[in-house]
């Protein structure tokens, strides 16, 4: 047996599968498919992911679709996990890597918890008691708060990496602050060169390379906590076309002078309405975030060019004459949806080649 501690006091029982007692931020997963990018993705540390479909592990594992080469997660929930004479390599690639995991979960009741109450830090546990779970849980929360809160550092490579693009095309930087390897994927059929470089690198180190464009990338945390990166990013506006994605693009808002807050619950999931004046349509993204940025900071030149329909917060920007833009939401997004993916395209002809 085994339990969900929330830091704010509620304990959710479950089966105990295995991996090691682990704490951080409990958050919650809309998405359908795709639970291996998400274990897999940055953007993850520090965070226990429960999934709001019922059913996990039941497609298996393929590492082709891993989206950086190792497992981020604290903590795996969910409702049913797949253990058949067919398949059960989800559970054991888990359990390889020391993730704990708690099936049986009642994930409605959990998540309309954190939808109410926010996110919380909670922990997985295995026990044969409530009062045991919380006296664990307790411990294992405070010793994982003590770390250093610029998790995009934590995240991001340590040393540079150049990929060769499939193209004849431009040569791109990328401020890796925990990034998704189909970042990388998009960009290399879009260009000939991918320099990948540390979130705290400097813009005279930037500017050396000579690059067409900079990306910013996804990452996990707080975007006020970043050290560097917003002084970088604004020492470069005007200097090169720069495009944003995730934290990323909240990065660019704090580079533009604007302020981020903290959203309740976050947007995580593959199913969130997008109203796009770029692409001139309505589309469901991809979404992996706990912040937003506050539209009333942004300067009057930085225009609102995505909306994100549920609740209408910030989900893109642009300012066509410094040539930057921005979104929220996950244009690269794998497994899907795909519907985003053309503003790779767009952002390249408009602000690195000047053409429509």
């Amino acid at each position: 047996m085994g339990f969900v501690v929330l830091e704010s006091g509620e304990v959710f029982p479950g089966k105990w599968l295995g991996g090691e007692p682990r704490a951080g931020e409990v958050v919650f997963n809309t998405s359908h498919t795709g639970y291996e990018e998400i274990a897999t993705d940055p953007s993850y540390l520090s965070q226990i992911m429960v999934m709001s479909a019922p059913m996990q592990g039941n497609y298996g594992v393929d590492p082709a679709v891993w989206e950086s080469k190792r497992v981020w997660i604290e903590g795996f929930v969910c409702l049913q996990m797949q253990k058949s004479p067919r398949d059960s390599s989800w559970r054991e690639l888990l359990q390889s890597n020391k993730v704990p995991m708690l099936e049986g979960v009642d994930t409605r009741e959990l998540i309309l918890c954190l939808r109410s109450k926010g996110t919380p830090w909670g922990a997985l546990v295995p026990s044969e008691s409530e009062s045991e779970a919380k006296a664990l849980a307790i411990d294992l929360i405070a010793k994982a708060k003590v770390k250093d809160p610029d998790w995009v550092y934590l995240a991001s490579r340590k040393e540079p990496e150049v990929r060769k693009g499939l193209l004849v095309g431009p040569r791109v930087a990328v401020l890796d602050f925990g990034t998704k390897e189909n970042i990388f994927r998009s960009l290399s059929h879009l260009c000939s060169e991918v320099h990948i470089l540390n979130s705290r690198t400097k813009a005279s180190a930037i500017l050396k390379l000579k690059p067409d464009f900079l990306m910013l990338t996804n990452g996990p945390g707080d975007p006020a906590e970043v050290k560097g990166a917003p002084e970088t990013v604004r020492e470069l506006i005007g200097q090169i076309p720069i495009f944003g994605i995730c934290m990323g693009h909240q990065i660019l808002a704090l580079a533009l002078g604007a302020k981020t807050y903290k959203l309740r619950y976050g947007h995580r999931g593959s199913n969130h309405p997008i109203r796009d004046t770029i692409l001139d349509k309505v589309y469901m993204s991809a979404q992996n975030h706990g912040y937003a940025v506050d539209e009333k900071t942004l300067p009057p030149e930085v225009k609102v060019t995505q909306t994100n329909i549920n609740d209408f917060t910030v989900a893109g920007l642009c300012w066509p004459e410094k040539k930057l833009m921005s979104v929220q939401f996950h244009p690269e997004s794998c497994p899907g949806p795909h519907d985003a993916s053309p503003l790779f395209e767009t952002f390249i002809k408009r602000f690195v080649y000047g053409s429509d």
